[in-house]
């Protein structure tokens, strides 16, 4: 059988920018010539074996990365934007959308970038919204999702941030009680930590020095909102240049970013990589089993697996996701394959729907999307609540998975027959560009197929797909 070329020139090229280095230099520690390496920088020429070997000898660098990156998640980001009516007769063919994230990722990045602020400016007009006005630019992506992308190709591992908490949380390698060494730290600080009844989780008071958390919140919470404080606190510098190496377009952003990365080092010091990430695979990947080890809530051991991408020390690539009770994903990231619509909800047919029906219980399900990669599944409801009569309860429900080859790592799945193609329950990433023909929960037909209606007979649909 003949071996796959490896073309990875963008993906190169990045190495040697985040190295500092320059061709020549970069080529001289690689051992092969400049017009060479000129060649593989631009796709002319697939990587060699002696390459691979020399970034893995040279840089310590895992090599998994040059197959891996944004690849994926890029395509089916463009997938979704061209799936756009405003792109009907001209959509290009997935063959192409895999060219341009491969060799052009700055282009393709631009193309998303553009659509999405075509897409605010269209439905800004179409529901004609008075804040129209009073917006500094109508085209400008929503902070929100600026950060959440950021996050989202940043493969939502931070290196530097995850290292500093781990070093806090195990200095030796071994996990030592964080609350207790967050509290120690906060005192030399001259800051005090009391409780207060709510409903505010966490409160700080600058001037006087006093941190006061919520007493009604569940003990996960409260030990993540006090390493929250303490990341504001102690990490300024490290937060400030991740923030600037992120280059964001508005201030705004930048403030939800700092959030976003206090409460990364707040779940990477509750759940440091080494020692957790030991644990998850001793333990089969149990999520009651790790919250307990770890004094976490089943959220938090859930979307910590899915950040376990440390270069080098990788653990299973998972998507992890959070939905409301109206379907509305609320956060969301894949380390798979598998690729969540950036607009709307997730399909139906995916077992973290029904995880409302059924509180308190695990939900497993083996599924297959329409590009035949499949997938095991878990998914259970969480609720939050408010710690009063009146105070309202917040519930989701979260989903966390991964490709079936890595399913037999998981306790879960123990008793499940992955080999059976029966077995696995045909699901999709969103309506708009699923292309099942005879899926029974379609709410829109797919935009990239003609439509056929006949009026002399109806089946599931009151149209074909062509």
């Amino acid at each position: 059988m003949a071996t796959q070329k490896l073309y990875a020139g963008a993906k190169l090229r990045e190495i040697r920018t985040r190295l500092g280095l320059t061709q020549r230099a970069f080529a001289g520690k690689l051992g092969v010539s400049l017009p060479y390496l000129n060649q593989m920088e631009n796709n002319n020429r697939p990587l060699s074996t002696a390459v691979v070997l020399g970034l893995a000898r040279e840089f310590g660098l895992d090599v998994t990365e040059l197959a891996a990156g944004d690849s994926e998640r890029m395509v089916s980001d463009m997938r979704e934007a061209l799936a756009d009516p405003v792109f009907a007769e001209t959509a290009p063919p997935l063959v192409d959308l895999r060219l341009a994230a491969a060799n052009a990722p700055a282009l393709a990045r631009a193309f998303l970038d553009l659509h999405r602020a075509y897409r605010q400016s269209h439905e800004r007009l179409a529901s004609l919204d008075e804040a129209l006005g009073r917006e500094d630019s109508p085209v400008r992506p929503s902070p929100w999702e600026e950060v959440r992308d950021f996050f989202h190709y940043c493969d939502n591992y931070i290196d530097a941030v995850d290292r500093a908490a781990e070093h806090f949380a195990a200095p030796a390698g071994t996990a030592r009680d964080v609350e207790a060494a967050a509290r120690d730290a906060l005192a030399t600080l001259g800051v005090s930590v009391s409780d207060h009844p709510g409903p505010m989780l966490r409160r700080f008071d600058a001037a006087a020095r006093r941190l006061e958390l919520c007493a009604s919140a569940a003990a996960p919470t409260r030990r993540f909102q006090l390493l929250h404080q303490l990341a504001l606190l102690t990490q300024n510098e490290l937060l400030e240049a991740t923030l600037d190496l992120a280059r964001f377009q508005s201030g705004e952003a930048r403030a939800i970013a700092r959030i976003g990365l206090a409460n990364y080092f707040a779940g990477a010091a509750l759940l440091p990589y080494g020692p957790f990430q030991q644990a998850a695979e001793e333990t089969r990947h149990d999520l009651e089993r790790l919250a307990d080890m770890f004094g976490a809530s089943i959220e938090q051991v859930a979307h910590r697996l899915s950040t376990l991408q440390r270069p080098g020390a990788k653990g299973i690539p998972f998507f992890f996701v959070r939905v409301d009770q109206a379907g509305t994903i609320t956060k969301r990231h894949s380390a798979t394959r598998l690729q969540f619509a950036r607009f709307g909800g997730a399909c139906p047919l995916w077992n973290v729907h029904q995880a409302f029906e059924t509180p308190g219980r695990f939900l497993r399900q083996l599924a297959e999307t329409p590009d035949g990669v499949r997938y095991f599944c878990l998914a259970r409801d969480v609720s939050k609540p408010g710690g009063s009569f009146r105070a309202p309860v917040r519930r989701y429900a979260i989903g966390l998975g991964c490709e079936i080859t890595h399913a037999s790592r998981l306790v879960y799945a123990d008793d499940l027959d992955l080999k059976n193609p029966q077995a696995f329950e045909p699901i999709g990433i969103s309506c708009r560009i699923c292309e099942r023909r005879g899926c029974h929960q379609r709410s829109v037909p797919p935009l990239e197929r003609r439509l056929a209606v006949d009026h002399n007979q109806r089946g599931l649909l009151p149209y074909a797909l062509q």
